[in-house]
């Protein structure tokens, strides 16, 4: 199969970035054609490390200067405000006039093969121009009600050309169904995959609970720190770990001053080790107020660590069966979590019970079981395609 990917920045650090080069590695392994394209391009070379028959380019170089042959009107009107994107999209500051030209540009240039784009502006304008003779996938990274009203009256009205939208929960495939599902429009589920098969299984010794996120409110770390503050009082040779960057950063810093952790509690920045930074924990602990799905608890589950989690919005309560492989608490119970990663500090059967259920329920996202699912409903929408295709030339 020919498969691109249409991504706003293959080179940032992020999970949509992450688990698009897991989706693609692992169709270009199994001999797909596979290509990345991404709006733009803020660096020389990509973070996440590619398959080396994944082909990237950039629509827009950011690391390239100026042309001298471009006037400062023209730059000025170039980067003025995207006209094709919704306002309300999350990141509506990074398209402007420019990707607009570029992104359309490229989508018309579009013959055959499969196109999936990953993010609600993406797949507004894919719906929009490209040509219907492309397997048309929209990706949903979030999940249908963080969308404001604006963004979401778009999607009930474009979503409609599309072939099929993906989502990442059994509970956001049907609030789309119910959203589209008069348009004829596939609406599956399909998860986010795991960067490894086989990763390295952590030995839960360590006195050391970790999570990681970027870092925004809505990802919960300063409830987190203020749920582990009883916990490093009384059992002082524990740490907590938080991975991750973003504007809450000195905030947290401070947060962790305040109440003397600076001994227990630290911000690890981001880092492209992260696997191997995530095996040396012992419980993983998530207090997200939302989720698109979680996949950074698949991805603590899958080293055999017991994860700990607010109970919230969508992804959650389809990764962890409470009690079995994890723990999770209602949305905001900040004593319920200190609670729960209480028993898991201080009883090391429980971790290690927990743990190996964690490895097995995992499995349901390894690279090869996920290339799989897309495998089959990509094929079912390109047969589809070729029907409609023939069915077109018939009649003319």
């Amino acid at each position: 199969m020919k498969i691109r990917f249409l991504l706003l920045n293959a080179y940032a650090v992020g999970g949509t970035v992450r688990t698009v080069v897991n989706q693609a590695n692992a169709l270009a392994e199994a001999g797909h054609d596979v290509e990345i394209v991404s709006v733009h391009r803020h660096r020389a070379e990509p973070r996440f490390a590619l398959h080396p028959k994944v082909r990237l380019r950039a629509l827009v170089d950011d690391t390239r200067p100026p042309s001298r042959w471009t006037s400062p009107l023209t730059y000025q009107r170039q980067h003025r405000p995207s006209r094709l994107v919704p306002e309300t999209e999350v990141r509506f500051d990074r398209f402007s006039r420019l990707t607009d030209r570029r992104v359309v540009r490229y989508l018309r240039s579009l013959h055959d093969g499969v196109l999936i784009t990953t993010r609600p502006a993406l797949n507004l304008l894919s719906a929009r121009f490209t040509p219907t003779s492309v397997v048309r996938v929209g990706q949903e990274h979030l999940h249908y009600s963080h969308h404001k009203p604006e963004l979401a009256r778009e999607i009930g009205r474009w979503y409609r050309r599309l072939d099929a939208v993906t989502v990442l929960t059994a509970a956001d495939e049907d609030a789309y169904l119910r959203r589209l599902g008069d348009s004829g429009v596939r609406v599956e589920c399909v998860p986010n995959p795991l960067s490894e098969d086989t990763p390295e299984r952590a030995g839960l010794d360590r006195p050391l609970v970790v999570s990681a996120g970027r870092l925004v409110k809505g990802k919960g770390f300063a409830t987190l720190i203020k749920a582990f503050e009883p916990i490093a009082r009384t059992h002082p040779e524990w740490q907590l770990r938080i991975y991750g960057a973003g504007p809450e950063r000195d905030r947290l810093r401070a947060l962790i001053h305040d109440r003397h952790l600076y001994n227990h509690v630290y911000l690890m920045g981001a880092t492209q080790e992260f696997d191997r930074e995530l095996a040396k924990a012992s419980v993983f602990a998530l207090a997200s107020r939302r989720e698109g799905f979680g996949m950074v608890l698949a991805e603590a589950m899958s080293h055999g660590i017991p994860p700990v989690s607010f109970d919230c919005p969508h992804g959650p309560r389809e990764i962890i069966t409470d009690g079995e492989d994890g723990v999770l608490v209602p949305l905001g119970d900040t004593r319920g979590l200190t609670a729960a990663l209480t028993r898991l500090v201080e009883d090391d059967a429980l971790r290690k019970k927990l743990g190996g259920h964690a490895v097995e329920s995992a499995r349901r996202y390894t690279p090869a079981r996920v290339r799989a699912r897309w495998e089959a409903l990509l094929t079912v929408l390109l047969e589809q395609k070729a029907q409609e295709t023939q069915k077109v030339r018939r009649e003319a």
